[in-house]
């Protein structure tokens, strides 16, 4: 099966109900771009072929598309059967079966398409669509049968009828094709619809009057293929992620007070024992090691790493920092562009003063030192292993090892 599967993603739209200018596909979702999800799943399906359908920003969604993916692009906007369409001469001399995706679909899972894969494939369909039902189904396409229950064609709300809008059984849009009866239908869809779009769901009825067999799916879960069109919709997609990365961390032995006011952001490496206090938000690029404790109310943004055995507390930011084993910053701190050694102590209020308003600079503290509430160091500036700085301390120089210093400027007071 899989070497008989190409699939077509379409991700050519624009933003207009998001009102962004960002490509529609690249905007964020628990810190990546929403195109790499669905790119993610269908290389866990191993196709023969992927090939991207690109239009606005083109050049900007390409970044993210990686290796091993054809990149089409269609000229005008003008309907999902034109999208798919334009992918066709990519798959020339393709015998097989035509998954289309869309890169607006994140939320879909790998058990769900190979079941439809599957379905499709051990039954001989020419056309298998994935459905759903809701209880408000506005804004989706309806799913029409002929009185045997046969689907028999797809109306989109648009163009419904009041009897067809009552329809519960909704389209997703995610549907597999017999390559051949795809590339035919496609030559007879007509723009007669309100929008005067090309609907890649018009190819339903025409397969359907042609003798062609159309079947369907049902989706267990409507949220896997919740579309995001606007920002509202983007926001219940980031909620549904958001609870599938922290159940997938707390599986896999991290635990989270409360996962409902947790976000973590996907990519992040939390090892074993460690556990996430609430209202903590972990961005991308972030490692952190066993046996930590992190929050409540911290934000660990990128390039932060985490050895095993530190204590990150109450109301911390840390950005682009390393924090060695043993080492406890427990109050309402700013830590940034550092490197921490282990065992040491950072004080209630300790500011790391990283931006000189046009360069940021490096702070170094070593192992076992002893920063004091409220010391605010200016970088760059060292702190020696095993030094302490007196509380309110301003450092501006480095401190060498085993030394203390205290005041405003900070002075040296004696050896330790």
């Amino acid at each position: 099966m899989k070497k008989n599967l190409a699939v077509v993603i379409l991700a050519a739209g624009k933003s207009t109900r998001m009102k962004s200018e960002t490509p529609k596909v690249l905007h964020p979702l628990c810190g990546r771009p929403m195109l790499e999800y669905v790119l993610d799943l269908v290389k866990t399906l191993r196709p023969k072929k992927t090939i991207v359908v690109l239009g606005y920003k083109q050049q900007e969604v390409r970044k993210c598309l990686g290796t091993g993916v054809t990149a089409v692009v269609q000229k005008s906007l003008c309907g999902t059967a034109d999208a798919v369409k334009t992918a066709l001469p990519a798959l020339k001399g393709f015998k097989g079966t035509v998954l289309v995706l869309y890169g607006d679909t994140p939320l879909l899972q790998k058990e769900t398409v190979s079941k439809l894969l599957k379905y499709h494939v051990e039954n001989n369909v020419d056309a298998t669509l994935l459905t759903g039902n809701l209880k408000k189904p506005a804004g989706y396409g309806r799913i029409l049968r002929d009185k045997l229950a046969n689907v028999c064609a797809i109306v989109e709300e648009k163009d419904a009828d009041d009897f067809e809008k009552a329809i519960k059984e909704v389209n997703t849009g995610i549907i597999c094709f017999n390559n051949d009866k795809l590339a035919a239908a496609l030559k007879q869809v007509r723009p007669d619809n309100r929008k005067k779009e090309y609907y890649l769901t018009d190819t339903i009825n025409i397969m359907y009057k042609s003798g062609c067999l159309v079947d369907a799916v049902k989706l267990i879960d409507i949220n896997e293929a919740l579309g995001i069109n606007t920002r509202a919709e983007l926001s219940k997609a980031n909620s549904v992620m958001c609870s599938r990365i922290n159940e997938r961390y707390m599986l896999d032995g991290v635990s989270i007070v409360d996962p409902a006011s947790t976000f973590i952001a996907w990519g992040t490496k939390i090892g074993l024992d460690t556990t996430i206090y609430p209202f903590t938000v972990i961005e991308n690029d972030v490692n952190i090691g066993k046996h930590c404790a992190v929050g409540p109310f911290c934000h660990l943004r990128e390039g932060t790493r985490l050895a095993d055995d530190t204590l990150i507390g109450n109301f911390i930011e840390i950005t682009r920092s390393s924090i060695g084993p043993k080492t406890i910053a427990k109050h309402f701190s700013y830590i940034g562009d550092t490197h921490v050694g282990k065992l040491a102590n950072i004080g209630a209020g300790t500011v790391v003063a990283n931006f000189d308003g046009i360069n940021k600079h490096r702070t170094k503290i070593s192992d076992g030192a002893l920063i004091g509430s409220d010391t605010i160091l200016v970088a760059p500036v060292s702190v020696g292993k095993n030094a302490t700085t007196g509380a309110g301390s301003v450092v501006t120089k480095n401190v060498p090892a085993k030394t203390i210093v205290a005041g405003v400027p900070a002075r040296f007071l004696r050896k330790k």
